[in-house]
């Protein structure tokens, strides 16, 4: 998210809340908005049940919270430091005071930085997404290189200050009255290097690595949708708190159902007379199949309801239902026989036509 849509947007708005609303205030809030907005309970409220989940990824994760506010406070330029290899105040790269200018005591304490935020896919049959599934995903990433710890460093190697910023990982650039501090070019923001690199990672801190996270998704998960996991994307560097997990979710189409909302759809063929007399018909759901009553003279494209066996109750929303059309099969061929009754029950219901004499 770039700062300068953090600042030209106001989450808090957004959600009905002003700044000093509590944590739970702020969980409470997106509840009840993203109920009544959910795309599947209020169609067309798409583009707002987003811009409310958006509100929440920021206000309901303290440390991004904490970031908002002070980019809100300090306008779009509040990061000046920020980015690949700088600092950030808001976000803890400095642990206090000391980090920027410890280099002036002979010592300088190495930064923190929050992990990345990584994304994968996950692929659901139809049937997962509608009942909900505990699953694993892979998730690529690097991770913390296990012999230097992610400090970059061979273990016991002395941290020598960078002479170009005397460990100060910034250099002032003065112009006229005003006095400009950027990232030191040759430590990158470290404040210096170790004497001797870490000979498993050569430096960088990380390794690569593949890890399996599992992920509840609940019932009702619809094509598209994204999920975060918390503190499950990349480790932070120096101790600092690990990024978020991005989970997109492909649901692949069934042949016998389809979604509508939280009521799942599907159908059955009947022949004529079965439609005409009435029936008991054997229909599929996403678990055991179920016994419908057909009532005499149903008409195509009837839609009967069996309850309860949509996509499941989950947090605020009821149980949906299963929505059974009736189509209804003609014969395409008829014997003499099958003709002089079709012809006898036309007559008898009215259907023939008289024909002038």
């Amino acid at each position: 998210m770039a700062e300068r849509e953090w600042f030209d947007k106001d989450y808090y708005k957004v959600l009905g809340l002003t700044q000093s609303a509590t944590d739970k205030e702020v969980t409470r809030a997106y509840r009840k908005l993203a109920k009544e907005h959910h795309p599947d309970t209020n169609p067309g409220s798409e583009e707002r049940f987003k811009e409310i989940s958006a509100a929440y990824d920021v206000l309901g994760d303290a440390a991004k919270r904490k970031e908002y506010d002070e980019v809100r406070r300090l306008g779009p330029g509040a990061h000046a430091f920020g980015g690949p290899g700088g600092f950030n105040f808001s976000t803890g790269d400095f642990t206090d005071l000391g980090d920027l200018f410890g280099g002036l005591f002979g010592g300088r304490r190495q930064r923190t930085q929050r992990g990345a935020d990584l994304e994968t896919a996950l692929h659901l049959s139809f049937r997962d997404a509608v009942k909900g599934v505990t699953t694993n995903v892979s998730v690529p990433s690097d991770a913390a290189c296990a012999t230097c710890k992610g400090t970059g460093g061979a273990p016991g190697a002395p941290f020598v200050p960078c002479e170009h910023c005397h460990g100060r990982g910034v250099v002032n650039d003065d112009q006229g009255p005003f006095a400009m501090s950027s990232v030191c070019p040759v430590c990158q923001g470290r404040g210096g290097r170790f004497a001797s690199p870490c000979p498993t990672c050569h430096g960088s801190g990380r390794e690569p690595s593949a890890r399996r996270v599992t992920v509840r998704i609940p019932p009702g998960v619809t094509d598209g949708q994204r999920i975060r996991l918390k503190g499950k994307g990349a480790p932070g560097t120096n101790g600092g708190a690990p990024g978020d997990l991005f989970v997109d979710v492909h649901v692949a189409p069934d042949a016998r159902f389809e979604r509508r909302g939280r009521h799942v759809t599907t159908s059955v063929r009947l022949p004529f007379t079965q439609a005409l007399l009435g029936t008991t018909v054997e229909v599929p759901t996403l678990d055991d199949p179920v016994s419908v009553k057909v009532p005499a003279g149903t008409q195509p494209g009837t839609t009967m309801r069996v309850k309860g066996r949509g996509v499941p109750a989950a947090g605020h929303h009821g149980a949906g239902d299963l929505l059974v059309t009736v189509a209804v099969t003609l014969p395409t061929k008829l014997t003499r026989r099958q003709r002089q009754l079709a012809e006898q029950l036309a007559e008898a219901l009215g259907e023939v036509e008289e024909t002038s004499a």
